[in-house]
């Protein structure tokens, strides 16, 4: 019991550490999104929280660890938000996206988040490092060291593999 108490102090402190960053982030990610979007940054931050608290035998103690870990959780909520609100909708067509180092989904985003989660499904499929890389590159703002530190291997490689994935998905998309 002493353990889940320790791991809820060490998240609740990082948390505090990096709500800013979260916010950033978030912000990031909901910039371009329709006026009245039911999503905003704050709740954003708060759902990916909650959702890693969910986490049975999660401890994380470490920045590089905890955004690994958060960049999960944001992609699972921006997706779950999207097909809520596609659902809803029940139309449209996939739109263009661009995947670039510091990219943004823009513009009507509901088909944009949803085209991205499964090229990333695809991706997974066949390179498993290379898609979290994207979502650690992408939904959690973190840099090739970090990615590096986190999958324990080289920046180099990191840096080959995100190359890789940028050019997989561009094609993957452009084809949707």
């Amino acid at each position: 019991m002493a353990g889940s108490e320790s791991d809820r102090s060490a998240h609740e402190g990082l948390l505090a550490e990096l709500y800013e960053e979260l916010r950033s982030l978030a912000a990031h990610h909901l910039r371009g999104e329709r006026a009245g979007h039911t999503l905003q940054p704050t709740a954003l931050v708060h759902e990916v929280f909650l959702r890693m608290q969910g986490r049975a035998g999660l401890s994380v103690t470490r920045r590089t660890h905890f955004m690994a870990v958060a960049s999960i959780a944001m992609r699972r909520v921006l997706v779950d938000h999207a097909r809520a609100r596609a659902a809803e909708k029940r139309g449209g067509g996939v739109t263009h996206v661009t995947v670039g180092p510091d990219s943004a989904i823009t513009e009507d985003r509901t088909e944009d988040v949803l085209a991205v989660d499964a090229a990333l499904a695809k991706l997974a499929a066949e390179d498993p490092k290379a898609e979290r890389i994207v979502e650690m590159r992408f939904y959690a703002g973190m840099t090739e060291t970090e990615i590096a530190e986190v999958l324990g291997v080289s920046d180099r490689w990191v840096r080959k593999q995100w190359a890789f994935a940028r050019a997989w998905l561009r094609r993957e998309l452009q084809g949707a």
